[in-house]
Protein backbone atom coordinates (compact mmCIF):
# COMPACT_ATOMS: atom_id res chain seq x y z
CA UNK A 1 0.00 0.00 0.00
CA UNK A 2 2.75 2.14 0.78
CA UNK A 3 4.17 1.48 -2.66
CA UNK A 4 1.14 2.84 -4.49
CA UNK A 5 0.45 5.55 -1.88
CA UNK A 6 4.19 6.80 -2.81
CA UNK A 7 3.16 6.50 -6.67
CA UNK A 8 0.01 8.89 -6.42
CA UNK A 9 1.57 11.50 -4.70
CA UNK A 10 4.54 11.40 -7.61
CA UNK A 11 1.90 11.26 -9.95
CA UNK A 12 0.30 14.07 -8.46
CA UNK A 13 3.63 15.96 -8.47
CA UNK A 14 4.69 14.90 -12.03
CA UNK A 15 1.31 15.69 -13.77
CA UNK A 16 1.11 19.06 -12.16
CA UNK A 17 4.47 20.48 -12.01
CA UNK A 18 5.31 18.83 -16.18
CA UNK A 19 2.96 21.75 -17.13
CA UNK A 20 3.02 23.82 -14.35
CA UNK A 21 5.28 26.48 -14.97
CA UNK A 22 7.33 25.40 -11.38
CA UNK A 23 9.71 22.51 -12.43
CA UNK A 24 8.42 18.80 -12.20
CA UNK A 25 12.23 17.84 -11.10
CA UNK A 26 12.54 20.74 -8.64
CA UNK A 27 9.12 20.01 -7.18
CA UNK A 28 9.92 15.91 -7.11
CA UNK A 29 13.18 16.33 -5.76
CA UNK A 30 11.92 18.42 -2.77
CA UNK A 31 9.64 15.58 -2.22
CA UNK A 32 11.70 12.78 -2.22
CA UNK A 33 13.47 14.58 0.21
CA UNK A 34 10.99 15.66 2.72
CA UNK A 35 9.52 11.97 2.36
CA UNK A 36 12.81 10.58 2.73
CA UNK A 37 12.03 8.37 -0.48
CA UNK A 38 14.49 7.49 -3.63
CA UNK A 39 12.99 8.35 -7.03
CA UNK A 40 10.98 5.27 -6.87
CA UNK A 41 12.70 3.55 -8.92
CA UNK A 42 13.69 4.32 -13.13
CA UNK A 43 10.91 2.52 -14.25
CA UNK A 44 8.33 4.44 -12.16
CA UNK A 45 10.37 7.64 -13.34
CA UNK A 46 9.86 6.53 -16.78
CA UNK A 47 5.81 5.65 -16.58
CA UNK A 48 5.19 9.29 -14.64
CA UNK A 49 6.80 10.84 -18.06
CA UNK A 50 4.55 8.36 -20.52
CA UNK A 51 1.91 9.77 -18.35
CA UNK A 52 1.83 13.06 -19.28
CA UNK A 53 2.76 12.69 -22.58
CA UNK A 54 -0.24 10.98 -22.92
CA UNK A 55 -1.42 14.39 -21.87
CA UNK A 56 0.00 16.67 -24.25
CA UNK A 57 -1.34 13.86 -27.16
CA UNK A 58 -4.96 14.31 -25.74
CA UNK A 59 -4.97 18.29 -25.46
CA UNK A 60 -3.38 18.85 -28.43
CA UNK A 61 -4.35 16.18 -30.51
CA UNK A 62 -5.97 18.47 -33.64
CA UNK A 63 -2.48 20.37 -33.72
CA UNK A 64 -0.34 17.29 -33.23
CA UNK A 65 -2.32 15.96 -36.33
CA UNK A 66 -1.59 18.49 -38.40
CA UNK A 67 1.99 18.08 -37.81
CA UNK A 68 2.40 14.85 -38.46
CA UNK A 69 0.21 15.15 -41.75
CA UNK A 70 2.61 18.05 -42.93
CA UNK A 71 5.81 15.87 -41.85
CA UNK A 72 4.95 14.05 -44.63
CA UNK A 73 3.67 16.45 -46.99
CA UNK A 74 7.08 18.34 -46.38
CA UNK A 75 8.77 15.31 -47.54
CA UNK A 76 6.84 14.93 -50.69
CA UNK A 77 7.25 18.49 -51.27
CA UNK A 78 10.59 18.41 -50.72
CA UNK A 79 11.72 15.38 -53.58
CA UNK A 80 9.57 17.10 -56.07
CA UNK A 81 10.68 20.64 -55.51
CA UNK A 82 7.90 22.27 -53.98
CA UNK A 83 8.79 22.92 -50.46
CA UNK A 84 9.11 26.59 -50.31
CA UNK A 85 10.34 27.99 -46.58
CA UNK A 86 8.60 31.09 -47.03
CA UNK A 87 4.75 29.91 -47.70
CA UNK A 88 4.82 26.73 -44.79
CA UNK A 89 1.39 27.15 -43.46
CA UNK A 90 0.60 27.46 -39.62
CA UNK A 91 1.13 23.36 -38.61
CA UNK A 92 3.97 23.26 -41.00
CA UNK A 93 6.25 25.47 -39.55
CA UNK A 94 5.61 24.78 -36.09
CA UNK A 95 6.40 21.25 -36.94
CA UNK A 96 10.02 22.50 -38.47
CA UNK A 97 10.39 25.02 -35.39
CA UNK A 98 9.77 21.59 -32.84
CA UNK A 99 12.16 19.37 -35.38
CA UNK A 100 14.70 22.28 -34.72
CA UNK A 101 14.24 23.36 -31.40
CA UNK A 102 14.43 19.67 -29.90
CA UNK A 103 18.09 19.06 -31.95
CA UNK A 104 19.25 21.89 -30.19
CA UNK A 105 18.79 19.84 -26.90
CA UNK A 106 19.97 16.95 -28.10
CA UNK A 107 23.86 17.16 -27.43
CA UNK A 108 23.21 18.87 -23.64
CA UNK A 109 20.23 15.81 -23.36
CA UNK A 110 22.98 13.40 -23.68
CA UNK A 111 24.79 15.15 -20.79
CA UNK A 112 21.72 14.82 -18.70
CA UNK A 113 23.24 13.36 -15.45
CA UNK A 114 25.78 16.36 -15.30
CA UNK A 115 22.86 18.83 -14.67
CA UNK A 116 20.58 15.81 -12.55
CA UNK A 117 23.13 15.60 -10.88
CA UNK A 118 22.47 18.19 -7.43
CA UNK A 119 19.68 15.67 -6.95
CA UNK A 120 21.14 12.95 -5.81
CA UNK A 121 23.21 14.96 -2.64
CA UNK A 122 20.74 15.56 0.69
CA UNK A 123 20.75 19.29 0.25
CA UNK A 124 17.83 21.43 -1.22
CA UNK A 125 19.43 24.37 -1.31
CA UNK A 126 20.35 24.25 -5.48
CA UNK A 127 16.77 23.33 -6.35
CA UNK A 128 15.85 26.54 -4.04
CA UNK A 129 18.12 28.63 -6.21
CA UNK A 130 16.36 27.58 -9.22
CA UNK A 131 12.94 27.97 -7.99
CA UNK A 132 13.83 31.94 -7.58
CA UNK A 133 15.28 31.73 -11.27
CA UNK A 134 12.07 30.67 -12.19
CA UNK A 135 10.47 32.96 -10.67
CA UNK A 136 11.72 35.75 -11.88
CA UNK A 137 11.60 34.82 -15.41
CA UNK A 138 7.82 34.39 -14.56
CA UNK A 139 7.30 37.80 -13.53
CA UNK A 140 9.38 39.33 -16.11
CA UNK A 141 7.58 37.61 -18.95
CA UNK A 142 4.20 38.00 -17.38
CA UNK A 143 4.80 41.70 -17.41
CA UNK A 144 6.15 41.56 -21.40
CA UNK A 145 4.15 43.14 -24.32
CA UNK A 146 1.67 40.75 -25.38
CA UNK A 147 2.65 39.55 -28.70
CA UNK A 148 0.71 38.54 -31.61
CA UNK A 149 2.91 35.76 -33.33
CA UNK A 150 0.84 32.20 -34.63
CA UNK A 151 2.51 29.27 -35.39
CA UNK A 152 3.26 30.66 -39.12
CA UNK A 153 5.25 33.65 -38.11
CA UNK A 154 7.80 31.86 -36.17
CA UNK A 155 11.34 32.73 -36.71
CA UNK A 156 14.16 30.79 -36.34
CA UNK A 157 15.42 33.31 -33.88
CA UNK A 158 12.55 33.10 -31.62
CA UNK A 159 13.12 29.14 -32.40
CA UNK A 160 16.50 29.42 -31.11
CA UNK A 161 15.43 31.36 -27.88
CA UNK A 162 13.34 28.76 -27.23
CA UNK A 163 15.34 25.81 -27.96
CA UNK A 164 18.00 26.89 -25.81
CA UNK A 165 15.28 27.90 -23.05
CA UNK A 166 15.30 24.14 -22.76
CA UNK A 167 18.63 23.27 -22.05
CA UNK A 168 19.00 25.59 -18.83
CA UNK A 169 15.69 23.89 -17.59
CA UNK A 170 17.55 20.92 -17.56
CA UNK A 171 18.25 21.58 -14.02
CA UNK A 172 15.99 20.80 -11.41
CA UNK A 173 14.02 23.56 -9.86
CA UNK A 174 14.00 25.82 -13.63
CA UNK A 175 10.60 25.01 -15.13
CA UNK A 176 10.90 23.65 -18.54
CA UNK A 177 7.35 24.65 -19.59
CA UNK A 178 7.86 27.95 -17.70
CA UNK A 179 11.32 28.54 -19.29
CA UNK A 180 9.88 27.55 -23.06
CA UNK A 181 6.63 29.56 -22.81
CA UNK A 182 8.25 32.19 -21.23
CA UNK A 183 11.06 32.27 -23.87
CA UNK A 184 8.42 32.30 -26.61
CA UNK A 185 6.69 34.97 -24.47
CA UNK A 186 9.90 36.95 -24.49
CA UNK A 187 9.93 36.80 -28.28
CA UNK A 188 6.33 37.99 -29.11
CA UNK A 189 4.42 34.83 -29.22
CA UNK A 190 0.63 35.24 -28.87
CA UNK A 191 -0.60 33.84 -25.74
CA UNK A 192 -1.93 30.32 -26.75
CA UNK A 193 0.54 29.99 -29.30
CA UNK A 194 3.29 29.89 -26.53
CA UNK A 195 1.55 27.63 -24.62
CA UNK A 196 1.18 24.91 -27.90
CA UNK A 197 4.90 25.46 -28.85
CA UNK A 198 5.94 25.00 -25.46
CA UNK A 199 4.18 21.67 -24.46
CA UNK A 200 4.28 20.26 -27.83
CA UNK A 201 8.05 20.93 -27.84
CA UNK A 202 7.84 19.09 -24.42
CA UNK A 203 6.81 15.53 -26.49
CA UNK A 204 10.40 14.93 -27.92
CA UNK A 205 11.79 16.14 -24.66
CA UNK A 206 10.06 13.48 -22.29
CA UNK A 207 9.75 10.75 -24.63
CA UNK A 208 13.36 11.08 -25.18
CA UNK A 209 14.55 10.97 -21.50
CA UNK A 210 12.13 8.26 -21.43
CA UNK A 211 14.15 6.05 -23.67
CA UNK A 212 17.17 7.25 -22.29
CA UNK A 213 15.95 6.02 -18.81
CA UNK A 214 14.85 2.87 -20.06
CA UNK A 215 17.65 1.84 -21.33
CA UNK A 216 18.95 1.71 -18.28
CA UNK A 217 16.49 -1.16 -17.00
CA UNK A 218 16.86 -3.48 -20.15
CA UNK A 219 18.39 -6.51 -19.33
CA UNK A 220 18.76 -5.62 -16.01
CA UNK A 221 16.13 -8.46 -14.64
CA UNK A 222 14.50 -5.83 -12.61
CA UNK A 223 10.88 -6.90 -11.32
CA UNK A 224 7.90 -4.92 -12.16
CA UNK A 225 5.05 -4.16 -9.74
CA UNK A 226 2.29 -2.92 -12.19
CA UNK A 227 -0.09 -1.53 -9.79
CA UNK A 228 1.74 1.40 -8.23
CA UNK A 229 3.20 1.89 -12.59
CA UNK A 230 -0.52 2.04 -13.49
CA UNK A 231 -1.75 4.04 -10.60
CA UNK A 232 1.18 6.74 -11.40
CA UNK A 233 0.70 6.73 -14.94
CA UNK A 234 -2.74 6.93 -14.44
CA UNK A 235 -2.84 9.50 -11.90
CA UNK A 236 -0.04 12.05 -13.66
CA UNK A 237 -1.85 11.60 -16.84
CA UNK A 238 -5.51 12.80 -15.52
CA UNK A 239 -3.40 15.41 -13.63
CA UNK A 240 -1.81 16.61 -16.76
CA UNK A 241 -4.99 17.26 -18.53
CA UNK A 242 -5.73 19.09 -15.53
CA UNK A 243 -2.59 21.28 -15.08
CA UNK A 244 -2.60 22.32 -19.31
CA UNK A 245 -6.01 23.54 -18.99
CA UNK A 246 -5.21 25.70 -15.95
CA UNK A 247 -2.06 27.12 -17.67
CA UNK A 248 -4.19 27.91 -20.84
CA UNK A 249 -6.58 29.83 -18.98
CA UNK A 250 -4.42 31.52 -16.74
CA UNK A 251 -1.78 33.09 -19.22
CA UNK A 252 -5.11 33.88 -21.16
CA UNK A 253 -5.26 36.69 -18.62
CA UNK A 254 -2.11 37.69 -17.53
CA UNK A 255 -2.02 35.68 -14.37
CA UNK A 256 1.57 33.72 -14.80
CA UNK A 257 2.95 36.06 -12.15
CA UNK A 258 1.05 33.93 -9.58
CA UNK A 259 3.56 30.70 -10.77
CA UNK A 260 6.08 33.09 -9.99
CA UNK A 261 5.36 34.26 -6.79
CA UNK A 262 4.93 30.64 -5.89
CA UNK A 263 7.99 29.66 -7.27
CA UNK A 264 9.75 32.90 -5.58
CA UNK A 265 8.35 31.60 -1.92
CA UNK A 266 8.83 27.95 -2.12
CA UNK A 267 13.00 28.83 -3.40
CA UNK A 268 13.14 31.09 0.12
CA UNK A 269 11.35 28.19 1.85
CA UNK A 270 14.15 25.89 0.39
CA UNK A 271 17.02 27.81 0.65
CA UNK A 272 16.27 28.52 4.34
CA UNK A 273 15.22 24.78 5.29
CA UNK A 274 18.73 23.53 3.58
CA UNK A 275 20.64 26.15 5.65
CA UNK A 276 18.72 24.91 8.48
CA UNK A 277 19.94 21.46 8.12
CA UNK A 278 23.29 21.93 6.98
CA UNK A 279 23.81 24.15 10.01
CA UNK A 280 22.39 21.60 12.46
CA UNK A 281 23.17 18.32 10.83
CA UNK A 282 19.29 17.52 10.96
CA UNK A 283 16.86 16.32 8.56
CA UNK A 284 13.37 17.54 8.61
CA UNK A 285 10.03 15.90 8.04
CA UNK A 286 10.49 12.25 7.26
CA UNK A 287 7.10 11.48 6.39
CA UNK A 288 7.94 8.08 4.89
CA UNK A 289 10.83 5.47 5.68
Amino acid sequence: MGDIISAAIQGVIQGLTEFLPVSSSGHLSVARHFMNVSEGGITLSIVLHLGTLLAVFIMFRKRIWGMIKEFFLSIRDIFTGRFKWSQMNDDRRMMVMVILATLILVPFALIKDWFTSVQEDSDIIFEGCAFIFTAIVLILSDACVKGAKTGKDIKIKDMLVVGFSQVVALFPGVSRSGSTVSAGLFCGLARDTAVAFSFILGIPAILGSAVLEAKDIIGSGVELDIVPLAVGAVVAAAVGLLAIKLVQVIIKHDKFKIFGIYTLILGIACIGVGIYENVTGNRLFFVMQ
